[in-house]
C-alpha cells in the first residue's frame, strides 16, 4: 500500500444519501418550529397591543370608535375577539386581502346608517363627513316638506274650482272656514243620489202656499167622491 491509498483510506466517507436526507428533514422541521415559534410570539404581541389600545378607548369614552389599519384576516381576527370580549361592537370594511380594515365601537355608541353606507362604499368617514350628510338631510326634509305643501295647495285649489258655487261652501265658509266648507260641499256632491232615484227629483220644489192649496184640493175631492158613493148606494 502506497503514501496515496493510506491518505484516502484515512478519510471521512461521505454519508450515504439516506443520511443527507435525514439531516435536510431534521433542518427543515426545526426552521419551521421555529417559524411557527416566531409568529406564535408575534400574535401574542399583537393582541397584547390590540387590548392596550381597545383598553384606552374604552377608558377614554371620548371617541366614537377605533379604527385600526387594513391587514390580513388572521390578525383581524384577534381584534375581534379582544372587542368581543371587552364587549364591544365591531365591524369590518373594504375588500378581503386588498383594504380590509377593522372598526370597534362601544355597545351604546354603534356606527349610524350613514357611516355604514360611506365605509361599505369605499369612502371615508369623519367627523366632516358626517357634519355634510346631516346637512344633505336636512334639505331632503326640507325639500320633502315643500313637495308636499304643494300638493296641498294643488289639491285644495282644485277642490275650490270645483266647488266654488255650492251651497255649503257658499252658507257656511264664513262659520266653519272656508276648507271645511269645501269638504261638506264635498261629501254633499259625492251623495247626490241615492237609491234608484236622484235625489233632485225627490226635491218638493212647491211654495207653502201651492202645497196647502194642493192639500185643501185633494180633501175637497175625496169628500166629493165619498158624497158621491154615499149617494148611489141611497138610490139603489
Amino acid at each position: 500500500m502506497d503514501l496515496f491509498d493510506s491518505i484516502l483510506n484515512s478519510m471521512q466517507k461521505p454519508p450515504t444519501a439516506s443520511e443527507a436526507q435525514k439531516t435536510a428533514l431534521k433542518k427543515q422541521k426545526e426552521a419551521l418550529e421555529r417559524k411557527q415559534k416566531d409568529e406564535k410570539n408575534r400574535l401574542k404581541k399583537f393582541r397584547q397591543q390590540v387590548e392596550e389600545k381597545i383598553g384606552e378607548f374604552v377608558k377614554d369614552g371620548r371617541k366614537p370608535s377605533l379604527q385600526f389599519e387594513p391587514m390580513e384576516q388572521t390578525y383581524r381576527s384577534i381584534i375581534r375577539d379582544v372587542a368581543e370580549t371587552a364587549g364591544l361592537q365591531i365591524f369590518s370594511f373594504g375588500q378581503d386581502g386588498i383594504d380590509r380594515y377593522s372598526v370597534v365601537y362601544t355597545k351604546e355608541r354603534g356606527p349610524s346608517e350613514d357611516e355604514l353606507s360611506v365605509r361599505r362604499a369605499g369612502g371615508v368617514w369623519s367627523e366632516d363627513k358626517a357634519a355634510e350628510m346631516a346637512l344633505q338631510h336636512i334639505e331632503m326634509k326640507k325639500q320633502a316638506a315643500l313637495n308636499n305643501e304643494e300638493e296641498k295647495n294643488r289639491k285644495r285649489k282644485h277642490g275650490k274650482e270645483q266647488l266654488s258655487g255650492t251651497f255649503y261652501k257658499q252658507k257656511y265658509a264664513h262659520l266653519i272656514g272656508e276648507d271645511a266648507a269645501l269638504d261638506a260641499a264635498h261629501k254633499t256632491n259625492m251623495n247626490k243620489s241615492y237609491g234608484e232615484v236622484p235625489s233632485e227629483n225627490k226635491k218638493d220644489s212647491r211654495s207653502i202656499e201651492q202645497t196647502m192649496a194642493d192639500i185643501r184640493a185633494k180633501k175637497l175631492k175625496k169628500a166629493e167622491n165619498k158624497e158621491a158613493t154615499e149617494n148611489n148606494h141611497q138610490i139603489d
